[in-house]
């Protein structure tokens, strides 16, 4: 059996990991506020996939790790509008289970791991072309 990763460590991995820009193309994340000291609330930017309406545009969005990360996944929302298939519209909180790569939750999932799912979930040849709100409008 192997050892059983503190969740700080965890978020402190994926902080360096973050910060250093060793991510996925097009996908960014860190934390909101440098002085949370429990590493609970991050901010991410998915750049718009190609060849898609998403194309040239910037989407934030801000993640939420709770004391049960990473056992748990974390609570996502676009703060971007955005019109895509698993996103509530009211409020932009993103459905995990609606993102194929994320869907079965497991301990090894990581932030970017959720951001890249939402960019192919973008680029999927039937959400490629769905009409966006206005760029600039948030939720």
């Amino acid at each position: 059996m192997t050892a059983k990763v503190p969740r700080n460590f965890r978020l402190l991995e994926e902080l360096e990991k973050g910060e250093k820009g060793l991510g996925a193309d097009g996908c960014s994340y860190g934390l909101a506020e440098g002085d949370d000291v429990m590493m609970s609330n991050w901010n991410a930017t998915i750049l718009g996939p190609p060849h898609s309406t998403h194309e040239n545009r910037i989407y934030s969005l801000k993640i939420h790790c709770g004391d049960s990360y990473p056992d748990q996944p974390p609570i996502v929302h676009f703060i971007s509008k955005i019109n895509l298939p698993g996103v509530d519209q009211n409020d932009g909180r993103v459905d995990l289970s609606k993102l194929q790569r994320v869907s079965q939750w497991a301990r090894n999932f990581t932030m970017e791991k959720i951001l890249v799912a939402l960019r192919e979930h973008m680029a999927h040849p039937n959400h490629r072309k769905l009409h966006q709100p206005p760029e600039g409008n948030t939720y």
